[in-house]
């Protein structure tokens, strides 16, 4: 009995010095994590006080302005990138489940998924422009279509592409086995456990990827260059010059003209909103899928 109760003491002080290290490290994390969010607050605030300045009706219904011109907006550059991702979604969510479902349900060659899955990793780490520039090479003057919308989505729909097939990848490798198993013990075929089982399971990691896959393409400027060119009129068709909100950011932003400047940051301020709005989309429907385990 004495001998424990001369250990109580020791105990004691090492479970608080524990504690007190404890606290210590978790002060440091928070105070590193506070540090690293100051230069996104710094942005934030710029932007959005940049931006708001601007921040009206007009905005989003007159047409981009002239050097020297007053007043105008970025309807039309906003219609256009609405377009273009509109179309590059359509292009690249049908593809891209395709190949994931491809390579994790209907594969049965190791080396085939190991080598769609190489692919789709190297082409998350093509720089945009590069892709932008194989999309005119091979579309604009290869297949002579010229610059538009369409060839601008061809390009984003490569961007948002590796994003797309690696969540609904990752989703179906994790997917419970058994559920597969109870199903084909039920007599279903393989396209049944695919349509009717995994592929609704995978719903919520699909639209997951589509909306990160979204906001990463609505901001690219260089693959739009070589594709849609822009344009400071209304779109006028999918075969022509198209207006773009991140080409005409790019443009007034390195302009002279004070108004242009002005609503180059309004359309930064547009194109900030509408990222942390998918993102918080993408936050939601992530907690909407069920558990893989």
């Amino acid at each position: 009995m004495a001998i424990a109760h001369r250990q109580r003491p020791a105990l004691g002080k090492n479970l608080a010095w524990r504690q007190g290290w404890g606290r210590f490290w978790t002060a440091v994390v928070v105070l590193m994590g506070a540090i690293a969010l100051v230069p996104l607050a710094i942005l934030l605030g710029y932007v959005l006080v940049r931006g708001a300045q601007r921040f009206d009706v007009q905005v989003w219904t007159a047409l981009t302005p002239a050097a020297g011109q007053v007043g105008g907006g970025l309807g039309n550059a906003i219609v256009g990138s609405i377009v273009m991702v509109a179309l590059a979604t359509g292009f690249s969510v049908p593809l891209g489940v395709a190949v994931a479902l491809y390579g994790t349900e209907v594969c049965r060659q190791a080396w085939i998924r190991a080598a769609l899955r190489l692919a789709v990793n190297v082409l998350n780490g093509v720089p945009s422009i590069l892709l932008g520039v194989f999309v005119y090479g091979a579309v604009v003057v290869g297949l002579g279509w010229g610059f538009g919308a369409i060839a601008g989505a061809l390009a984003l729909s490569l961007i948002m592409l590796p994003t797309i097939i690696r969540t609904t990848d990752d989703f179906c490798q994790g997917f419970p086995p058994e559920q597969r198993l109870a199903a084909y013990a039920l007599g279903a075929t393989d396209w049944e456990v695919l349509t009717g089982i995994v592929l609704p399971a995978a719903l919520p990691a699909i639209l997951t990827g589509t909306m990160l896959a979204l906001s990463r393409a609505a901001g690219e400027t260089a693959p739009l260059i070589f594709t849609a060119l822009g344009f400071d009129f209304w779109l006028r068709g999918l075969s022509g010059p198209a207006p773009a909100l991140s080409l005409t950011i790019y443009r007034f932003a390195t302009g002279f003209d004070p108004n242009q400047q002005n609503l180059a940051w309004t359309g930064a301020l547009i194109l900030l909103l509408l990222v942390l709005l998918t993102q918080g989309l993408a936050r939601i429907l992530a907690r909407l899928a069920p558990p893989s385990t």
